[in-house]
């Protein structure tokens, strides 16, 4: 259902699997990089605190990838030095609601690789998987409040596509290093039809 790998002109997202990531580096990676507090303050999920946590999380993302609910990519830019983590620059992730006929997008990018636009190609990328190939209604995005470099990007990635911000949901999530904040959150949706007019 989801492809196995996208290219854009500057990324390489490959499958989150076991076969594309060693779990040492990948715990590394999400637990243990220098900058790894900052990049999941604003993140809606749990950082590994052991190599078996990391673990488990490959696991649930070979479960979700199997059930047709969430696709979860690295992203490697070519232009990227390989090092300690192969390059690896992040994590885009699509959550499919298939009773909602809903896309969300979602991505964190290690520090060294923000401001370069990568979260925007790889939402270019992640868009025409949700409408062209799995022929979904509407994608979405949330955002939580106090992100402001992540709202600026989406804003003006949504714009672009003729979508629009439906508003701000008070005490909506939990993010943060181990999931310690509960914040307001923006919601931000291009329909189809706002997609299809837009790349006419």
């Amino acid at each position: 259902m989801f492809p196995y790998r996208i290219e854009t002109d500057r990324l390489e997202l490959e499958r989150l699997c076991r076969e594309n990531v060693d779990l040492f580096t990948y715990y590394e990676l999400c637990a243990a990089d220098d900058d790894i507090e900052e990049v999941t303050r604003h993140l809606y999920w749990n950082s590994p605190r052991t190599v078996m946590d990391a673990r488990e999380l490959l696991n649930n993302e070979q479960r979700s990838w199997e059930e047709g609910t969430k696709a979860s990519y690295l992203v490697r830019p070519f232009e990227a030095d390989e090092d300690e983590y192969g390059g690896i620059a992040g994590c885009a992730k699509l959550f499919v609601d298939w009773d909602r006929d809903v896309g969300e997008l979602g991505v964190w990018l290690r520090k060294r690789f923000w401001g370069r636009g990568y979260a925007a190609e790889r939402a270019d990328a992640l868009l025409e998987l949700v409408f062209d190939r799995l022929d979904l209604s509407m994608v979405e995005a949330k955002v939580a409040d106090d992100n402001e470099r992540s709202r600026r990007t989406t804003e003006k990635h949504v714009d672009r596509y003729g979508g629009r911000r439906d508003g701000l949901f008070r005490r909506s999530a939990a993010t943060g290093y181990y999931c310690t904040r509960v914040v307001d959150e923006h919601r931000y949706t291009i329909s189809r039809a706002e997609y299809e007019a837009a790349i006419r």
